[in-house]
Order: structure tokens, then C-alpha cells, then sequence
């Protein structure tokens, strides 16, 4: 009997590592995206640096217009550096910027943390789905991608925890060293994790890639030739608009524009608007963790549902969902009705976005997949920027009930778009590998 480890355990072993890893970061990542949000209602109460509900929003825009950059920028600094670099630097960029945030002495310096913790978020989460999608087992890819995604939900509900637990013993300001923490985490992760295989292989470095893929017997991917140049990536962006394809293409970025809207409106200001609702503030937060709960839930159920009954159909139908829960949400229930409502909206609202992507990919031409999910996600990133300062502003104007009706007419705005493109399109190509469609969000 050979002494030898199995070879399928053996690659089993590196992808759950590389899983693992990864899943700790979006973690952390998860936490500092929604720890503005759960401390905001403890900020506005105490007016901390003078805050005003119109500065709030202004603060939470600023997070999610550094995911913009981060996002946007990303892929070409890890084509240059490396995922596994990039990774490691985007963790340390938003652990240091909520150490920022924690000494601010001005709405000036929080700002700037936030601003500078977004470029991280953003770079983070599509360099992990990338370096999980390398190491998934063969076949396994959309599950393991599909786990992942949880974690960022997981940190959600982690910051709710930690704000309610700080806060009012120790102050604000705790919540904020406490998303410094990952700052440790860094140097696991660049002993630890593996380097792309993918990336290794395009910059030539192939012996050190076959001893890699050879030491936990993985396939080697194949070197990709017929790299695409600028021109290439221009003439993809082209076709989107030829024909009449411009018509489709921004039904797609509306509806995307208007599900991000509602992803980050909601996130950043759910407890602030819930206690505006008369909750106290210890339930405003247990709704973060409620809302996050249904995230999860929704990531893991709402690709089956569109492979049965068809992504264009689930997105409408779940916006519809959404933006029924959302609506409901600004009618004062008793706790255990809004519980259920927040979870259900979670639900439906947490994996509406993706299913944008996967409508986009499926009614996408091989060819020019890439750029139609890509270009999709980058504009609906601006509706990400606009939806924390939208609510800030209604707050500001003391049309804080209007919150939730103007983040539930996005939705349905999302459903009209997506349905609209959806009914206009007739051509049908075959569904797409899943992590084309996460990678996105």
C-alpha cells in the first residue's frame, strides 16, 4: 500500500486552505463595511464631531466611492503584482484606515479613513473570488464561490455584535480598533497563502507554478494565448453599443445602478432608520444581524431558483420581493413581525444584484462576456456611492419615514430595467461559469 497521500485528498487539502483564508478575509472585510452603518445611529445620537444626517450619508458615500476605485482598479494591479499581494495589501489598507477612523478628531479625518478603507474593500473581494475560483476542486467552483460570498455577510453580522457590545461600555471609537485587528491577519495570509496559479503561469513563471500545483497534485492551468490589448478591451466596450445593443446594454446599467442603490442605502442606514422607526437601538442592531442572516440564506438558494425557473425571471421577481420588504419596513410592527420582514428582505435583496449579472452573462455573446458583466457592475457601483447619501439626505430634510419608500421605488425601478431587457432580448446563450457572476458584485 503506497504511503502517499491521496492525490484528490491532497488538492482537496489546498483548496480548503485557500478557501479558508480567503473566507477570513471577505470576514473582515464584511465587518468594516457594515461597521459605519452600526455605529451610525450611536453617532448621530451623540452628535459626535457635529454630525448631521446629511453628513452621515455623505460619509457613507465616501466608503463606497473608494470600493469604486478599489474595484475598478484592481484587477490591473494584481495582473502586475500578483493576487496574493494584492490581497494581503488591500487587508492591510482597510485595517489601517478604521485605525484612522478611531483617532479622528475631525468629520475630515473619518472621512478620509473610510474613503481610504474603501479602496481595500473594494479591491478585496474580487481578488478573493478569483484566487478561490484557481484552487476550487474540479466542478466544485460555484459552491466554493458561493461560501465565500457568505463570509462577507458573516462580517455583518459580526460588526452588529461588536457595536452592540462596545459601545455603550467603552465608546464608539472601540468598534473601530476592533477592525484594526485584521492588520494581524496580514502576515498569515502572506505566509500562508498560495500565489494564483493563473497569475503565475501568464508571467511566465511556470516551474514555480508546477511545483506548486505538483506539491498538492492540482491541475496546472493551460498558459492563455492571444492575450487581449487596449484595443481589444475598447472594441469589447464597442460592441455593447452597436446595433441596437445600446439599448439593452443600458436597461442592464440602470437596473444595476438601481440595485446597488438599494444594497448599500440599505446597509448603511438600516439601524439608523429603524430607530427612527421608534426601535430601540439594541433591536435596530439585532436587525443587522437578522437582515445579514437572510444574506446568507439568499446567496445560497438564489442560484438553484434561477436555474430552474431562469435568472432574468428570479431578478425581477426577487426586486419585486425586495422592494415590498423594504416598503414594509417603514410601518411600525411589533418586533417579532419586523424580524421576519428584515430577514426575508435579506433574503431577496442580498442576491437580486447577482442575478443581474447572471441575466447579463446569459444574454451575452461568448466573446464579449467579460466586459458586459464587468462594465454592468462598474456602473452600478455609482449607484453604491448614491444610495448612503440619499438617505442622508432625506434624513437632513426630515423626510427620515421617506427612507425606506425611496430604497423600495429602486427596486422596483431595478425590476422594470432588468424585466425590460430581459422581455426585449431574443437571444439565449449558454449560462456562464457562476464566478463570472459573483466576481461582479
Amino acid at each position: 500500500m503506497s504511503s502517499s497521500p491521496n492525490p484528490a485528498a491532497r488538492g482537496s487539502r489546498l483548496a480548503l486552505l485557500v478557501v479558508g483564508l480567503c473566507w477570513l478575509a471577505v470576514l473582515f472585510d464584511g465587518l468594516d463595511m457594515f461597521i459605519y452603518g452600526s455605529v451610525l445611529p450611536h453617532l448621530l445620537e451623540t452628535k459626535t464631531f457635529g454630525l448631521t444626517p446629511d453628513t452621515a450619508g455623505d460619509l457613507g458615500s465616501y466608503a463606497t466611492f473608494g470600493m469604486l476605485i478599489g474595484a475598478l482598479t484592481a484587477g490591473t494591479i494584481a495582473d502586475r503584482i500578483g493576487r496574493k499581494k494584492l490581497m494581503v495589501g488591500c487587508v492591510v489598507l482597510f485595517s489601517l484606515a478604521s485605525g484612522v477612523c478611531a483617532i479622528a478628531d475631525s468629520v475630515t479625518v473619518f472621512g478620509l479613513g473610510r474613503t481610504l478603507a474603501g479602496v481595500g474593500l473594494g479591491g478585496l473581494l474580487p481578488t478573493a473570488i478569483s484566487m478561490v475560483s484557481d484552487y476550487a476542486p474540479r466542478g466544485r467552483a460555484a459552491i466554493v464561490i458561493g461560501m465565500l460570498m457568505t463570509a462577507h455577510h458573516a462580517g455583518g453580522i459580526l460588526s452588529a455584535y461588536v457595536a452592540k457590545w462596545l459601545i455603550d461600555p467603552v465608546g464608539w471609537r472601540a468598534a473601530f480598533w476592533v477592525c484594526v485587528l485584521p492588520l494581524l491577519f496580514a502576515p498569515v495570509l502572506a505566509k500562508f497563502l498560495p500565489e494564483s496559479l493563473s497569475f503565475l503561469v501568464a508571467k511566465g513563471r511556470t516551474e514555480e507554478a508546477g511545483a506548486l500545483a505538483a506539491r498538492y497534485d492540482v491541475e496546472l492551468p493551460a498558459a492563455k494565448s492571444g492575450r487581449k490589448t487596449a484595443a481589444d478591451r475598447w472594441d469589447a466596450l464597442a460592441n455593447l453599443f452597436r446595433g441596437g445593443e445600446w439599448i439593452q446594454t443600458l436597461l442592464y446599467w440602470l437596473a444595476s445602478f438601481g440595485g446597488l442603490l438599494l444594497v448599500y442605502g440599505v446597509a448603511t442606514w438600516l439601524p439608523t432608520l429603524m430607530r427612527a422607526e421608534g426601535y430601540a437601538l439594541a433591536n435596530a442592531l439585532t436587525f443587522v444581524v437578522v437582515f445579514n442572516l437572510g444574506g446568507i440564506v439568499g446567496m445560497l438558494v438564489a442560484g438553484r431558483a434561477a436555474d430552474r425557473f431562469g435568472a432574468p425571471r428570479i431578478s425581477a421577481v426577487w426586486f419585486a420581493l425586495t422592494a415590498a420588504g423594504v416598503y414594509l419596513l417603514s410601518v411600525h410592527m411589533s418586533t417579532g413581525v419586523t424580524m421576519i420582514v428584515v430577514f426575508l428582505t435579506g433574503v431577496f435583496l442580498n442576491s437580486a444584484q447577482t442575478m443581474i449579472y447572471a441575466t447579463v452573462s446569459i444574454r451575452s455573446d461568448a466573446g464579449n462576456r467579460a466586459t458586459a458583466v464587468g462594465w454592468t457592475s462598474g456602473m452600478g457601483r455609482f449607484g453604491a456611492v448614491f444610495g448612503p447619501w440619499l438617505g442622508g439626505q432625506l434624513l437632513a430634510a426630515g423626510h427620515g419615514d421617506w427612507g425606506f419608500t425611496a430604497f423600495a421605488l429602486a427596486g422596483l425601478s431595478s425590476m422594470v430595467f432588468i424585466g425590460i431587457a430581459a422581455l426585449r432580448s431574443a437571444k439565449q446563450t449558454p449560462r456562464t461559469a457562476d464566478q463570472e457572476l459573483v466576481a461582479a458584485h
